[in-house]
């Protein structure tokens, strides 16, 4: 168990070496942080917003549901207005 510690701590100072001692390196290992960011951000996102997904349709349709409510209400508050 012990070994592996030094494993990830061997791969840590490995790259902390070559990040401190080459620019191209470092800007490398920040480009690739910022697509693994940016890949977790798409999947968030579609996970929140895509359609397919039950419980977003379920949202979808009680937004709308909600609207056509509001909507109809105002339409016959208008009508007996009139």
């Amino acid at each position: 168990m012990m070994s592996s510690y030094y494993f990830w701590f061997f791969i840590f100072a490995v790259v902390a070496y070559l990040v401190v001692t080459d620019d191209s390196v470092a800007t490398a290992f920040f480009l690739v942080f910022k697509i693994i960011q940016n890949w977790f951000i798409k999947r968030k996102w579609m996970l929140l917003n895509d359609p397919r997904n039950p419980i977003i349709k379920y949202l979808m349709w009680r937004r709308a549901y909600k609207l056509a409510k509001e909507l109809q209400n105002e339409i016959e508050m208008e009508r007996q207005s009139r």
